[in-house]
Order: C-alpha cells, then sequence, then structure tokens
C-alpha cells in the first residue's frame, strides 16, 4: 500500500504481525536522501549524504552514525550536562551492524565520501531498534543516488519456548527475547544473505539454519516494501568517477610481477612472506614507476598517478593470485590443508595474583585473559532507552599496536575491539552459571599479544580456559573458530577453508566465525565481502566450523578438563541466603545503622535484594560465615 500526502512516499508492510512503515520527501529533505521507519511504536529517522571525494584519498570514506535519542523513550540523559555524549557500546555495535552489510555492495573504485545517519527518535520499550535502523539506511542509501548495489534488510529471529514448544518469531518483542535462547541478526538482499550476527544458548547446527530460513523469508517482504518505495521517490543512480588503474598499468604490473608474487605468496612464514612481497613491490615500483619530481609539473603528477595505481594494481595482483593458489591449487598461504587448523598451544594459571588466567595461541594468533571475580557491587549498570540493569558478566578485548608488530598511536578500544569482545562475551554468555547458583560477578579481559587472524576467537577460547582455572561452575568447554571462502576468476570454483590467517580474510570472500560447545553453537558473526551467500553454502560452513571446534575443544580439555573444584583463594567469598521479605527492615534497621554495624563488625559487605536475597561477601572466609550466622539467628521465622 502506498499513499502520498505533502510531498511524501509512505510504503507499508506487515511483518511478524506488526506494520512496519518506509516514508520519505518530508524529513530531512535537504540530505540526498532520507527514510522514517517507524515499526510498532517505535521510529527511527535515516539520512544519507553524498559529497566529492577528498583530494588524494584511495579508499572508500564510509561513515556510519547511530544514536539513541533519550526523549525517544521520554528519558533525561544521565550526568551533568544532562545532553547525550559519545556512543555507548550497543550504538556502536548497532553502527557495526549496519556498516558491514553494506559496505561491499558498493563498486570497486568508488571513493565519494557517503555519510549515514540514524537516530532513534521514538522507542516503545519494546521493538528495539537497531535492526529497524540497519533497514531504514539500506533504503536511504537505495533512494539516494549513490551507486549502492542493494537494497538490503535486516531482521532479528528468536526462538520462543511456550507451552507449545519453541517457536520462530520474526522480530521478537524484548519481553519476548527473556524466553528465547536464540539472538539471531540477518542482513539480505535479493542474491543471499551477507551479514549474521548470534548469540544462543548452546542451539544445534539445524535449528539455527531453520531460523536463518525463516528469517530471509522476511527479509524478501521488506526488500519488496524498499523496491516499491524506490520506484516512487527513488533517484537515478550516479555511478561517479572510479578510481581504478588504468589497463595499461595493470598489464605491465602483471608482466612485472606476477611469477615472482605467486613464489612469494607461497612461503610458509607470515613475517618472510610480508618482506618478499614488499621487496617486490619496492623493486618493481623503483624501477618501473619511479615519480619524476625534477621535469615539469605535469610530468610529476602523471608519474605520481602512475605509480598509485601500480600500487592499487599490484595489491589487486596479490589478491587474484592468493584467491587462484587456494581454489584452483589447494594451496594456502602457510602451506596447511583447506580443513586443517594451526598448532594450538594453551596453558592456565600464568598469573599468580589474578583470580584465573589462561594462555592460547593458535598459529600466529596469542591471548592473554585475565578472569576476575567480585560482588553485586561491581556489577555493570546499563542504561539506554530500555529500562536500566545490570550486566553480572563482561568480556574486554584489547589490541594493542605491538601484537603486529607496528608503532601505531596509542588510543582507548576502538569500533572493532568493542565488537570483537562482544561477539566474545556473548559466545561465553550460554555456558556460565545461573546468578542463584554462582552468585560473583565475572570480568575477562582478552589482551591480544600477538595476531594473525581471528584474535576474536582466540578471545573465546582463552577467555573459557581464564574461566576454568577461576573455578567458575561453567556448563560445558566452549571454542571458536573462522572459516574463509575463496572461487577462481571466473567464481566457478569455491573451497571453504578452517581457521583464516590475516591475509586470507583480506584476500577473502568471507570471514564466518562460529563458537560452541560439543552441544551446539553459542555465537556467530559473519563479515562478507562477496554478493551472498546462500542457505545450502551456510550449511557446509556450519559442519566445517563443527568438526574444527570439536578439535579444538579436544586441545583444551587437555590442558585442564574441567573447572577447577573451588573458586580462587584470592577471590572475595561470597555466601547468599534467602530472608522473608518482611524481615528485610529488621535487617536494615533504623537508617542502616544495624547493617552498617554488622558490616563493620565483621569486615563484610551485606546487599540486599527487594526479593529477601541476601549476598555476603568479604575477603576473609570465618569473617564472612560469622557474618552469615548472624544475619540468619537475625532474620530467622519463629
Amino acid at each position: 500500500m502506498t499513499t502520498k500526502s505533502l510531498g511524501s512516499v509512505r510504503v507499508e508492510r506487515e511483518i511478524g504481525g506488526r506494520t512496519l512503515i518506509l516514508e520519505t520527501g518530508r524529513v530531512a529533505r535537504q540530505a540526498g536522501a532520507a527514510v522514517i521507519a517507524t515499526y510498532g511504536g517505535s521510529t527511527v529517522l535515516a539520512t544519507v549524504v553524498r559529497a566529492k571525494p577528498r583530494e588524494g584519498l584511495d579508499f572508500f570514506p564510509l561513515t556510519v552514525d547511530y544514536r539513541e535519542k533519550m526523549p525517544a523513550a521520554g528519558k533525561f540523559p544521565g550526568g551533568f550536562r544532562k545532553r547525550e555524549g559519545a556512543p555507548n557500546e550497543k550504538e556502536i555495535l548497532t553502527m557495526r551492524m549496519i556498516d558491514r552489510p553494506i559496505r561491499p555492495l558498493f563498486p570497486d573504485g568508488f571513493i565519494d565520501e557517503i555519510q549515514i545517519q540514524v537516530w532513534v527518535m521514538s522507542h516503545d520499550g519494546e521493538n528495539d531498534t537497531d535492526v529497524l535502523a540497519g533497514t531504514a539506511a539500506s533504503a536511504a542509501l537505495a533512494l539516494s543516488d549513490a551507486p549502492f548495489e542493494g537494497p538490503t534488510a535486516t531482521v532479528r529471529v528468536g526462538r520462543v519456548h511456550t507451552d507449545d514448544g519453541p517457536q520462530m518469531v520474526i522480530n521478537p518483542t524484548v519481553s519476548q527475547m527473556d524466553f528465547s535462547d536464540l539472538d539471531l541478526v540477518l542482513t539480505g538482499h535479493a542474491d543471499g544473505i551477507n551479514m549474521i550476527e548470534v548469540g544462543a544458548a548452546e542451539v544445534v547446527e539445524s535449528e539455527v539454519l531453520r531460523a536463518i530460513e525463516f528469517g530471509y523469508g522476511n527479509i524478501k517482504e521488506i526488500l519488496a516494501a524498499i523496491g516499491e518505495l524506490t520506484e516512487k521517490a527513488g533517484r537515478p543512480k550516479v555511478p561517479g568517477e572510479l578510481v581504478l588503474p588504468s589497463d595499461e598499468v595493470v598489464a605491465k604490473v602483471k608482466k612485472l610481477a606476477e611469477a615472482a608474487l605467486t613464489a612469494a605468496r607461497q612461503l610458509p612464514g607470515k613475517q618472510e612472506r610480508n618482506d618478499k612481497v614488499d621487496e617486490i613491490r619496492a623493486k618493481m615500483l623503483d624501477e618501473h614507476f619511479k615519480v619524476n619530481d625534477s621535469g615539469t609539473y605535469g610530468e610529476y603528477a602523471a608519474t605520481s598517478k602512475a605509480r598509485a595505481q601500480a600500487k592499487e594494481a599490484f595489491r589487486t595482483l596479490e589478491k587474484k593470485i592468493t584467491r587462484r593458489l587456494i581454489a584452483e591449487k589447494g594451496l594456502r598461504a602457510d602451506g596447511r590443508k583447506a580443513k586443517e587448523i594451526r598448532q594450538i598451544e594453551c596453558d592456565v594459571g600464568v598469573f599468580a595474583r589474578t583470580h584465573g588466567s589462561a594462555f592460547f595461541q593458535r598459529g600466529e594468533t596469542q591471548s592473554l585473559v585475565s578472569c576476575t571475580l567480585g560482588t553485586a557491587r561491581d556489577e555493570q549498570i546499563i542504561d539506554g532507552l530500555l529500562p536500566e540493569y545490570s550486566k553480572k558478566f563482561t568480556l574486554h578485548y584489547n589490541f594493542p599496536p605491538f601484537s603486529t608488530g607496528e608503532a601505531k598511536r596509542i588510543t582507548g578500544p576502538g569500533r572493532r575491539e568493542i565488537g570483537h569482545g562482544a561477539l566474545a562475551e556473548r559466545s561465553l554468555m550460554a555456558i556460565l552459571p545461573s546468578p542463584e547458583v554462582f552468585p560473583y560477578t565475572v570480568r575477562l579481559v582478552s589482551d591480544i599479544t600477538e595476531s594473525n587472524g581471528s584474535s576474536s576467537m582466540a578471545s573465546v577460547c582463552g577467555g573459557c580456559l581464564a574461566l576454568m582455572d577461576a573455578g567458575v561452575p561453567i556448563s560445558a568447554t566452549c571454542a571458536g573458530i573462522s572459516v574463509g571462502r575463496f572461487t577462481d576468476d571466473n567464481g566457478e570454483k569455491e573451497i571453504f577453508v578452517t581457521d583464516i590467517i590475516g591475509e586470507e580474510d583480506f584476500f577473502g570472500d568471507m570471514d564466518f566465525k562460529v563458537s560452541g560447545t560439543r552441544e551446539g553453537i553459542t555465537g556467530i558473526q559473519l563479515d562478507l565481502k562477496a554478493r551472498g551467500l546462500s542457505i545450502g553454502q551456510i550449511e557446509r560452513i556450519f559442519e566445517q566450523a563443527r568438526e574444527g571446534r570439536l578439535e579444538i575443544i579436544d586441545t583444551m580439555e587437555s590442558c585442564i578438563p574441567a573447572p577447577r573444584p573451588d573458586i580462587s583463594p584470592l577471590a572475595p567469598k561470597m555466601v547468599t541466603l534467602q530472608i522473608s521479605v518482611d524481615k528485610i527492615g529488621k535487617l536494615i534497621g533504623p537508617g542502616g545503622k544495624m547493617i552498617r554495624a554488622l558490616q563493620d563488625k565483621h569486615g563484610v559487605n551485606i546487599d540486599v535484594e527487594d526479593d529477601g536475597t541476601v549476598m555476603i561477601s568479604g575477603t576473609n572466609g570465618p569473617s564472612v560465615e560469622a557474618a552469615h550466622a548472624e544475619v540468619s539467628a537475625l532474620c530467622e521465622e519463629i
């Protein structure tokens, strides 16, 4: 259904029992394109602006920004200034979720500046806006004159447990997600699926595959709505000037470097291989594409342009050679077979004063993970558009420049670090004990000290080992592995390779990360540079990833077969007891006098929940037990 009013165009579709509305032509008319998307009571505004390329640019400058405006939920921002500040983790993860599926859908050599801004204008507390933002951004790009080869659409799929058994639900509400063991975010276009994010509670591969298939069916409905909107209000596409090497330069670089580069790409060590490739590049550029800085400006400009084109042609040639060697001959850069995992080394208890620690190395990727156990007072408070809540488990990921042998500016965590940490965190979430069984707050810190591919999966493996070393009673051993995809020059031969290294990620079609236990999947992240994946391809990838995961789990369990029977003696001691709700006032006392006296007397912390749960923690075991006995006596039912 399409209606027009005040110059606006409006399209509606029924998705999951709620109406999705896409509207354009009324708001932000000076932007290149703008879409207001509404689903239930939640609304986002997505805008796209295109600018001419900046001088000297040699990459595609796409910027995606997503912000949750606090008035959208009728809330004031926290803090003294009462103004929205830097983006929080949820906003950063949503920016990445919007960016990753649309970036590959621009033509090679396109370097016009594209800026996408998405604002949350209304949030009903039930229909979250992250997936809506992805669809709105894609719709705005489809309306704009940018040569976007979409559109794409984004949905969430949950597997909600009901009295009739588990049911697949499209775009489940926040309340429904409380009863779901699967949180799957899916992006796709007319030709297949090109982005997957999953957090799951050990869900078997066949069920995850069924959820993907179910979600893609709904994606097609949303794509039809975007197509209808584009027919009514879309602008003609303007390709712009593509910055690509000339045919002459490409042919010359191929003649000069192909043979030497083919040999160099087969050297086994990363440093040795990179040094040889750098040597071949430098020799070719210096001998055949030297910049003439002693002639006229025209000669200088022409030779500078030729040199820049030669660099790009060399990079493209290196990519083609790498893909050809793998797809046609089965020769990976480091000599491994397609399903072969690099050598793994792991250890636990590597630091004396941490509550738990682990060392995990797979090939040239290395992670040091520390585990810290805390009390309820250490929980992280999350304040956003949804009601405030606290997190009992956090994983932080750090990627210092020395991990790749580089000297770079040292800054706080960027979008990549936030994203990798979140992937590892949700992958391990499924194996953690419930707060009733293990009331501790848990923090993992994964420091990547060496990197050559899939450091986020190393963080999953190292994080699991650190949890076991700390004595956290996890339900199963969890590991992660990545799978890559390569095709030949014609795209006819296809091969999937396990445990990709950095160069295979850079030159390949995809990085498909899968985490899980022996029982099922706990986390997925798909980054795809190719057009899209079919359900059949994803099924093959799942099986290959499962084989690799089980092999890694066997290696990890040879290091530490199960969690230690007791938590670290350095961790705070904690006991939990339940008292009657009407005894809470007696325990706290007038003005908190009683509870403060107990804390001072025994040197412990006492936290009381509204349901009568009392948590007593401290560094001294006998003091905790003495406080426990006194609280029990004080609040005993007569």
